[in-house]
């Protein structure tokens, strides 16, 4: 099904792959002869190569500084985004940049707050000459890949989600500060990443969809970190067998796997999806060289593909529907025994009482967003459930198109009817479901869903209140199977349906007659409009001398999501306000986070104002006079106090910048960490001029409720020390090792000034 290279490969012609292994020389020279060429000429033939090489201004493709043809973001990162690029001087949109609005769209929080930020958006638009996309329209992906996406080109946007490779376009998800440098006409800073090769071979069984392909993969090379901050290049004589919706789907749930970004080869197929959507210009057809190397290899043999369920509370947490149906008990007893440690046995969590008769019987089932929410995705989903019904019990069903002009096709050729009939409600385009905040299942329910994440919470239950729900990710088709059985799971190939195959025809007049275009022109006089929610960011201090840092949260779990570190759902109306959002930091997986947190920062705020330390933190005293005993010009000036947390391996997911912000607006002055799960947490973390250290994996010498103190700190970060000595403060002080990983230079001037607006602001 899907198989994992141990070494690199190299691909020839794009049909024949050849390991790199002890053999790998010989079988190149008897196929290639005088023709053979080193390894690294033929990583220069990857499609990734060629795109990053064309955007790249730095002139050394070791080291990129890449700039973006296009932008885009939707209301629950623009608003943060505009206002730290205003504080750091923007006048106009140096590029196209796309504010969609489909996360805060239902305005069901917070009174005004969310249709305040629609207005911001609006009025941004117009002053900096932007593109403003109404909620409903449209979520922010599927409108890129209609609107935005172009062949050979490269676009940045400020959701994890952000991949456009099956149409040719190299896609990044990045935290705000990686598009605000863009909006000041600076450079996205990266290494070369190595290309992973996604050899596709075969067709798919009737039945089987794109994210129980997407699903496969994901299962085989997330925890083993196979394309971890890599580039995954989807190739092979399989690709042609996928009609552009199928690519689509699997192509965005490429950052589940943590790869960097994502990229296809083209044809005819893709042509015609640009020719649809009425940009037959921005088609470009792209292929490998000749003879490519790959620093890995994954052959997918899609005939073999099955339906699949990623069970909660990961997307790799894989099984066939066939292989979880068989095993029943001991599968659902498994995950019920992994939940222990991503809820932390704060509620009672159940999935074996799920079974009626042998069978999993589901409460809720969501065909939505991004990935779930494309044409062909609900036209084969209204096939399955033509003419049959979801019953009268606890089974619901919704489906939301992922954007207008999909829904009015659905509506004009009776796909809509048919879901309509069997007792699906189709709702308008809207990413809600995905990030919890929409169709909320009841407590201890189960919902299976064709989206884009089920972490714990991404439902919208919650634990702090005792609330649970959990997801499981399956394919649309799959969903309506199982809806056509009334809730009791099943695999779409289980049944007899006769696809219809309609052809899709897009109405682009929806977009002109409602989307705000500025065309790229400014109009310096337009008054942006605040509601009181947004807020500016409070001031970040710069590194000083030496640090004294608390740790106020140690997690041990394998993986820490950013959906633990801030949660989503209903907190996301507040991330126009940074000090009103910070205080729902941590406050699913660490509810003592703020408070002890706000305890460090209040006698960093009297060391900034010279008032008595002591008064704020009556334990600094002790603390303070224990490291003088070594260092004896310790003193409030030289000294920054903060925060820090411990996580074993934090930032899966998202990338809300706010992961990390909010931690900054605490008080936190860095991460420790085993490891980053994503280079997108880890920018993150140093935009806001907080320190991304690493730690060994072996025990720690330090636990929650200690004091770390780095001395020299601002001196390591200036003189490139990669790492430096640290000091937990007991009895005594107890030396051990930190180290920063790589940093760019400016990245290291980002963190001595404090933020990247301090950066900017000079």
């Amino acid at each position: 099904m899907v198989q994992l290279y141990n070494n690199g490969a190299y691909l020839l012609n794009g049909t024949e792959i050849i390991e790199d292994n002890s053999e790998a020389n010989a079988k190149l020279a008897t196929k290639l002869g005088a023709n053979v060429i080193s390894k690294d000429e033929a990583a220069t033939g990857t499609i990734a190569y060629g795109i990053l090489e064309k955007h790249n201004t730095s002139g050394n493709m070791d080291k990129l500084k890449i700039k973006f043809d296009k932008l885009t973001s939707h209301d629950i990162t623009f608003v943060g985004i505009i206002q730290t690029a205003r504080a750091s001087g923007l006048e106009k949109f140096p590029v196209p940049y796309v504010l969609t609005n489909c996360h805060n769209s239902l305005c069901a929080v917070g009174g005004t707050i969310n249709e305040d930020d629609h207005m911001f958006g609006l009025t941004s638009a117009k002053k900096y000459g932007g593109i403003y996309v109404p909620p409903h329209q449209a979520v922010i992906h599927q409108y890129a890949r209609e609107m935005l996406a172009g062949g050979g080109k490269m676009i940045l946007g400020s959701d994890s989600h952000t991949r456009y490779g099956a149409l040719g376009t190299m896609a990044m998800g990045e935290g705000g500060p990686e598009l605000v440098k863009q909006l000041l006409s600076k450079t996205y800073d990266i290494n070369m990443p190595k290309v992973v090769g996604v050899y596709l071979t075969g067709k798919p069984q009737k039945g089987v969809g794109p994210q129980d392909v997407a699903l496969a993969i994901i299962g085989e090379v997330f925890a083993n970190g196979y394309v971890n901050n890599k580039v995954m290049e989807f190739v092979g004589d399989g690709v042609a067998n996928l009609s552009a919706d199928f690519r689509i789907g699997i192509d965005v749930m490429t950052t589940e796997t943590t790869c960097l970004s994502s990229i296809w080869k083209t044809d005819d197929t893709i042509k015609e999806f640009y020719e649809i959507h009425g940009r037959k210009e921005e088609y470009k057809e792209l292929n490998p060289a000749h003879i490519t190397y790959y620093d890995g290899m994954i052959y997918v043999d899609l005939s073999k593909i099955k339906p699949m369920i990623a069970m909660p509370f990961h997307p790799s947490n894989t099984y066939t529907i066939e292989e979880l149906n068989a095993n029943l008990m001991d599968i659902l007893a498994d995950c019920e025994k992994k939940a222990l440690v991503s809820l932390g046995g704060a509620v009672d969590f159940k999935l074996r009482d799920k079974v009626r008769n042998g069978k999993l019987y589901v409460e809720q089932g969501i065909i939505a967003g991004c990935a779930g929410g494309g044409f062909e995705n609900i036209c084969e989903a209204s096939d399955i459930l033509n003419g049959a019904s979801i019953g009268s019990d606890e089974f619901t069903l919704s489906v939301y198109p992922a954007s207008t002009p999909i829904y009015m096709e659905l509506v004009k050729n009776g796909c809509v009817a048919k879901l309509m009939g069997a007792g699906a409600i189709v709702k308008t385009a809207f990413c809600g479901p995905c990030f919890g905040a929409g169709d909320t299942p009841s407590h201890n329910a189960f919902s299976i869903r064709h989206s884009t994440r089920n972490f714990p919470n991404r439902e919208g239950s919650k634990l702090q209140n005792g609330q649970i729900s959990s997801v499981a990710l399956m394919d649309a088709r799959s969903i309506a199977a199982t809806a056509a059985n009334k809730g009791y799971l099943t695999a779409a190939t289980d049944i007899d349906v006769e696809f219809t195959n309609p052809k899709y025809f897009f109405d682009q007049t929806i977009y002109e007659n409602r989307v705000f275009d500025s065309k790229g022109v400014a109009d310096s006089s337009v008054e942006i409009k605040f509601g009181p929610n947004i807020k500016d960011w409070p001031e970040m201090p710069g590194l000083t001398d030496n640090l004294l840092i608390k740790v106020v949260s140690e997690i041990h779990d394998p993986v820490t999501t950013t959906d633990e570190l801030i949660p989503s759902g209903e907190t996301s109306s507040y991330r126009s306000n940074p000090i009103g959002l910070a205080e729902f930091t941590l406050s699913r997986k660490d509810p003592e986070y703020v408070g002890k947190a706000k305890a460090v920062q209040a006698a960093e705020m009297a060391r900034r104002e010279n008032k008595s330390l002591q008064e704020a933190l009556p334990e600094i005293d002790v603390i303070i006079n224990k490291i003088k005993d070594n260092y004896s010009d310790v003193n409030n000036i030289n000294t920054g106090i903060g925060s820090v947390i411990f996580a074993v391996k934090p930032g899966d997911g998202s990338a809300r910048e706010q992961a990390a912000s909010c931690q900054r607006v605490l008080g936190g002055w860095a991460n420790i960490a085993n490891e980053y799960a994503t280079k997108r947490y880890r920018s993150n973390l140093i935009n806001w001029g907080m320190l991304p250290f690493i730690i060994a994996k072996e025990e720690l010498p330090f636990q929650n409720g200690d004091y770390l103190f780095i001395p020299e700190i601002k001196k390591a970060v200036e003189e490139k020390q990669s790492e430096m000595k640290a000091y937990v403060v007991g009895n005594s002080l107890k030396e051990f090792t930190l180290k920063l990983g790589e940093l760019t230079d400016d990245e290291r001037t980002i963190i001595l000034k404090g933020c990247l607006i301090n950066f900017y602001k000079g």
